[in-house]
């Protein structure tokens, strides 16, 4: 089949096809979704798009984050930014981009509309996440590096295939829904560092909602958005295609399960330099360092190699400055630490220069490695690959003191739900995260 029709189909999949692991990696992701979203409501961009909605106004449908009830499609919007805010979500990588906030504010909105239940959020959002995965590896990597951040474009035809899930479309309905997507999909990594990033995620939030809502009162489209000759998917990457991909069916293998989350508040592609830095950067101080060498994959180049960073949202996009807080012992996995106040840390200044970052492309983008040169003469080799598997437990328990630290007895509430989650509906999802 066409991958249109592989995505109008995952869209309907019955809920007992849906894969356990899957599942239970969705409701890890709902949690981390909703921590994200908590921490974030007082960031700057945040602030701006409640006050947004409220000039907008529109019917009190679905829960805006720390504040009332606004129409489904603004919900996902103020959400799907200020839950992106921080930079503190999950990341896959073969979609190259971050899942949970592009599609779960779209889930959640739509469900509370239509009177849903929580389980049935986490199943549009799996389904959905899946499409996007499945869209951005179609895309490819040349889709990335062209300057597309796939959050808001392939995200967004996940958040339409959530919302059609949980709207009840029709399969004819869910097609042109997806092909209202590809019009209205937009995003570009040229907005990292601004509040033009995490706006990006609410883009593909809204997008979703609105494409489908459209597609229920009977809006129509092309009949394949993605790969007709002037759709999505070949106007927006340079990669040799064809409509007969490759992709694993989703009989065999959910690619959502190789889905990555945050540990460090900065940018996921800094976090496997962090994680090989910190076994040894014990009894190490920035001065006992001549130089540090980083190899990564040419991707995060242009994403996390900022020089010289001019502000504290900057700096989690910044190898050098990242790569001296973690030797210094500065707590990277707290959003608190990034202040403005370390854009001009002379410490930090003063390391940077003896960081040098090369390319390497033998390197996956879960990949980083090195060595650290030592005044005295001695080299400190370190690598550490992000896609070595980690236990649900384990997991588990990492993201719940990862909510701990971030946002303190709300984070323990909201994880403490996950066991509760089958007699939850939506509204009990909002009613966690909106104003109390």
């Amino acid at each position: 089949m066409a991958l249109i029709d592989d995505i109008i189909s995952l869209a309907h999949l019955e809920s007992a096809s849906l894969p356990d692991p899957a599942v239970q990696m969705a409701r890890l992701s709902l949690a981390d979704w909703l921590v994200c979203g908590w921490a974030g409501q007082d960031e700057p961009l945040a602030v701006k798009l409640r006050e947004f909605a409220e000039k907008e106004q529109g019917a009190s449908i679905a829960t805006v984050i720390g504040a009332g009830k606004a129409p489904p499609r603004m919900a996902a919007l103020v959400n799907g930014a200020t839950s992106h805010a921080l930079d503190f979500d999950d990341t896959h990588f073969a979609h190259v981009g971050h899942l949970s906030v592009g599609i779960y504010p779209a889930a959640l909105a739509v469900a509370e509309e239509v009177g849903q239940s929580a389980q049935a959020v986490i199943e549009a959002f799996l389904v959905g996440a899946e499409a996007a995965i499945r869209i951005g590896v179609v895309l490819g990597a040349e889709h990335y590096n062209k300057g597309f951040h796939q959050t808001a474009t392939a995200g967004a035809f996940g958040a339409v295939v959530a919302a059609a899930r949980l709207y009840g479309l029709t399969p004819g309905q869910t097609r042109h829904a997806i092909g209202l997507c590809a019009t209205r999909a937009s995003g570009l990594k040229s907005q990292f560092g601004t509040m033009g990033k995490p706006y990006n995620a609410g883009l593909a939030a809204s997008n979703g909602v609105e494409c489908a809502a459209l597609a229920a009162l009977g809006f129509t489209s092309t009949t394949d958005g993605l790969f007709d000759p002037q759709g999505f998917i070949p106007t927006h990457t340079d990669k040799d295609l064809s409509p007969d991909t490759d992709l694993v069916p989703v009989t065999q293998r959910f690619y959502f399960e190789d889905n990555k989350y945050k540990l460090h508040a900065c940018c996921h592609g800094t976090h496997a330099m962090i994680e090989a830095l910190l076994p040894i950067a014990s009894g190490l101080s920035l001065q006992d360092v001549s130089g540090l060498c980083l190899r990564t994959n040419p991707r995060w180049l242009r994403v996390c190699d900022k020089k010289a960073p001019q502000t504290g949202l900057e700096v989690k996009f910044s190898y050098a400055w990242l790569a001296g807080m973690t030797l210094r012992g500065d707590a990277t996995g707290s959003d608190r630490t990034y202040t403005d106040a370390l854009a001009i840390d002379d410490d930090l200044a003063a390391f940077a220069l003896r960081v040098k970052v090369e390319a390497d492309p033998s390197l996956t983008d879960l990949q980083a490695d090195g060595e650290i040169h030592l005044s005295n003469g001695r080299t400190l080799p370190f690598y550490h690959d992000l896609a070595a598997p980690v236990a649900p437990d384990l997991l588990r328990g990492k993201l719940a003191t990862k909510a701990q630290a971030a946002i303190g007895n709300k984070g323990t509430e909201i994880f403490s739900q996950l066991d509760k989650i089958s007699h939850l509906s939506a509204s009990d999802l909002g009613a966690l995260i909106g104003r109390t």
